[in-house]
């Protein structure tokens, strides 16, 4: 067994980052490709290589969040922020100084529900992952209780922008609200009540 350095994170995003990168590039090339029959014969049998390799150590199930020696988490099988997740887009989402979150982010074919358009269940997943970030205190995870979405106009694929933020908190509840846009304005907005574990009020 490889000897991990001391920073486990960057080791592991070093490592493997770059893979799931090469795999969300050969999910869209699977999507996109023209080529013949001969070429699919060869890459299907390159990718179920480079999956039986992979598969000599795996973890059992789920990979879940995982922490580094120092505490730290990595949620890299989640399906919209992790790193590890090739079908994550992956989302980067960046917190203000009044708890408010964004992220600006690519979604291109393997997305698409619609002609050309981005499918509806990943904007609700976006904005659900968007409106839990802003709802989430330190040491206060806030788990998913109700979430409303409003498609008002298609959402063309590209480059999206999401943004979410608190409006209230009630006991263990906590609202939210959100939405994304892209340059022709904002297409879907949403609303979320969020709750905490007893307990954690």
């Amino acid at each position: 067994m490889e000897e991990r350095p001391v920073d486990e994170f960057d080791y592991g995003r070093a490592v493997y980052e770059p893979l799931t990168q090469s795999v969300r590039q050969l999910i869209d090339a699977t999507i996109r490709t023209e080529v013949g029959e001969d070429t699919v014969a060869k890459v299907q049998a390159l990718v179920d290589e480079g999956a039986r390799l992979l598969s000599e150590r795996l973890v059992p199930e789920s990979f879940g969040v995982q922490y580094t020696r120092d505490g730290r988490g990595m949620p890299w099988g989640n399906a919209i922020i992790g790193l590890r997740n090739p079908i994550a887009p992956p989302l980067v989402i960046e917190r203000n100084r009044d708890g408010s979150v964004w992220c600006d982010v690519e979604l291109g074919a393997a997305y698409e529900g619609p002609p050309g358009c981005l499918h509806g269940g990943i904007s609700a997943l976006i904005l659900d992952q968007l409106l839990g970030a802003t709802a989430h205190r330190p040491a206060q995870p806030a788990f998913t209780g109700t979430l409303t979405v409003r498609y008002q106009r298609p959402t063309r694929l590209g480059r999206v922008h999401g943004e979410a933020r608190v409006v209230r908190h009630d006991g263990v509840k906590t609202y939210a609200v959100g939405h994304l846009e892209n340059g022709e304005g904002i297409m879907v907005v949403a609303e979320g009540v969020f709750v905490r574990p007893a307990g954690r009020a």
